[in-house]
């Protein structure tokens, strides 16, 4: 049987690699709606250029980062309490990879049809997104830094059998 050896943290390496991703992420998405917002308003175009690349990469990388988030959630050892908090944090990062993935789409067939604009719709519909973001953030705030979730200290009051 395979057997991975976990460190302080509960994982095989050496800190949480699915942040790193998430707010790498979370800061392209954000990029990508500040641009297109004020090339919107701004009648700046070449924002829009600037916007359509940061939500490629962000759809891409998207997808590491909810993997890397499964497989560490997969790790960690929640307390009870935790667990629907982690169970909703999953789901939204599930939908909101399918979402940015239909987001960036749109975003493709509009910069075909007319790359110097966007529609009003579009932009309501980002802002849908950077709102769902800034929730999912929230929830994986809370299970770092309410919930201890491979956070060293609350890891080994688990291992003693402390905390549940």
């Amino acid at each position: 049987m395979f057997h991975l050896s976990l460190n302080q943290q509960g994982l095989p390496y050496p800190d949480p690699i699915h942040p790193i991703i998430v707010h790498f992420v979370i800061a392209m998405v954000f990029c990508s709606f500040v641009c297109d917002v004020l090339g919107y308003f701004a009648h700046k175009p070449r924002l829009f250029e600037v916007s359509f690349w940061n939500l490629i990469v962000a759809a891409i990388s998207i997808f590491l980062a909810v993997i890397f988030g499964q497989f560490e959630a997969g790790l960690a050892e929640p307390q009870a309490e935790a667990q629907s908090t982690l169970s909703l944090h999953t789901v939204m990062g599930w939908s909101l990879a399918a979402f940015l993935v239909i987001i960036t789409a749109w975003r493709f067939a509009m910069r075909h049809q007319s790359p110097l604009r966007v529609s009003p719709l579009y932009l309501g519909f980002t802002t849908l997104l950077s709102c769902l973001i800034f929730f999912q953030m929230m929830l994986g705030s809370q299970l770092v830094w309410v919930y201890g979730l491979h956070v060293e200290p609350v890891v080994e009051a688990t291992r003693q059998g402390l905390l549940k």
